[in-house]
């Protein structure tokens, strides 16, 4: 049989259920595409498959459950000339995961999961690297492939921080119990520190976390970048949230309120900046390899980030029309609407409206000031692990790489 027919045939049947009338089972269908893109790589998905996606998708379109509408969105995007950071993300699925009531986390909490599931990942990967194979199969064709993990000392490292990173988030028995039972513990005994960290609940929506990885390529490195960029949006929607909160407390003129919001914002800073120190871990070999199948999509697209921006302060023109911003039109449009708000404008018409002791002003002015201090070292952060992954390279935004990066600290 021609090999193309064979892989036509293989993919024909893909989501279908009770007939080719009948709905699709969304997570079976989506476990079993998320299978094929740990294999080969999102960017070398055979075509027969984009095609059967395509066609899932345009069929019944209006009874499509939100979770397989999002998946589908973002697994069809290079296929359909649309990639970027939010699809690369998977951000469209991973936001439908979070909740502000019941058991669904909140985007702090998700950061948490997040994290916890490459530590996971991590610890799977060198226990299977570590077991006698079998198999006289090739390692490159099996299903399950991961190619190329961490030495082992940096393996440790990469741990570490990411089980500081989760700790934070834990009460205070649970994160001492996590970081202490990590100490110097021999490689037989990580599956049982796997154990203590927190899952995605088992709901429905819980299911599909683990479809939220979809590799460009299949080097190891890949699902850790995947992740930290996931949790810098989570938390950079909570500092948004925070930042927001306290425009609202400006304008009802609690300014104590206001500054204890700032504060929160800011510590989450600090959690922004941990992940860094996780991402330092990887392998610019790696990252130079799979990079070159994710240009179009770029941090410099994350929406997140640009919304606390024009929250603390309307940005100027220039930069409204800059790469910056028309990577991100939804949020340009929000900054440039009539209704928009920030938090230098809240802060001045209080100034002028209400009084305040002096005291009561100096602490909303330190926590601001806290939180500009946390930023601009996050941004420092930024621009010198670039430096060490890019190097002269271009990023992968169409911007300047290092030298744009170097031009926003201080912004």
């Amino acid at each position: 049989m021609n090999p193309e027919c064979a892989e036509a045939d293989r993919w024909a049947a893909i989501g279908r259920l009770d007939g080719d009338g009948g709905a699709p089972d969304g997570i079976h269908l989506a476990r079993t595409v998320t299978q094929e893109v740990r294999r080969t790589g999102k960017h070398f998905l055979p075509q027969p498959l984009l095609l059967r996606l395509s066609e899932i998708r345009s069929h019944r379109a209006a009874d499509r459950p939100p979770h397989l509408q999002a998946f589908l969105d973002c697994m069809l995007d290079k296929h359909e000339g649309r990639y970027w950071n939010r699809t690369y993300l998977s951000l469209p699925l991973l936001e439908l995961l979070l909740g502000e009531t019941g058991e669904a986390p909140d985007p702090n909490r998700m950061a948490t999961l997040l994290i916890s599931d490459v530590i996971r990942f991590e610890i799977q990967a060198e226990t299977t690297a570590r077991e006698p194979q079998e198999s006289e199969e090739p390692q490159e064709s099996r299903e399950s492939v991961d190619r190329d993990p961490p030495d082992p000392v940096t393996l440790r490292k990469r741990l570490h921080h990411a089980l500081r990173f989760v700790a934070h988030d834990l009460d205070g028995p649970a994160a001492d119990a996590l970081i202490s039972g990590a100490a110097h513990v021999p490689w037989s005994r990580w599956a049982n520190i796997a154990e203590l960290l927190p899952r995605p609940t088992a709901t429905e929506a819980g299911h599909w976390f683990d479809m939220t990885v979809q590799p460009g390529y299949v080097l190891h490195d890949e699902y850790l970048f995947i992740r930290a960029l996931q949790a810098h949006e989570m938390i950079f929607m909570a500092i948004a949230a925070d930042v927001r909160a306290a425009i609202e407390a400006l304008r009802a003129g609690r300014l104590d309120a206001a500054a204890d919001h700032v504060d929160r914002a800011a510590c989450h800073f600090d959690r922004a900046s941990a992940l860094f120190r996780m991402v330092a871990t990887m392998r610019p070999g790696h990252f130079s390899a799979f990079r070159q199948f994710t240009q179009g999509a770029s941090a410099v697209q994350s929406e997140q980030y640009k919304r606390f921006e024009i929250l603390c302060g309307l940005p100027t023109t220039s930069r409204l029309q800059s790469a910056a911003f028309t990577g991100v039109p939804s949020v340009r449009g929000e900054a440039e609407g009539d209704a928009h708000d920030t938090v230098v404008r809240a802060y001045l018409d209080l100034r002028r409206s209400a009084r305040f002791d002096e005291a009561e002003w100096n602490r909303f002015r330190n926590a601001l000031g806290g939180l500009e201090e946390r930023h601009q070292r996050w941004k420092s952060t930024h621009r010198s692990l670039a430096a060490h992954m890019l190097g002269g390279a271009h990023g992968s935004g169409c911007t300047a790489g290092v030298p744009h990066l170097a031009g926003c600290v201080g912004m």
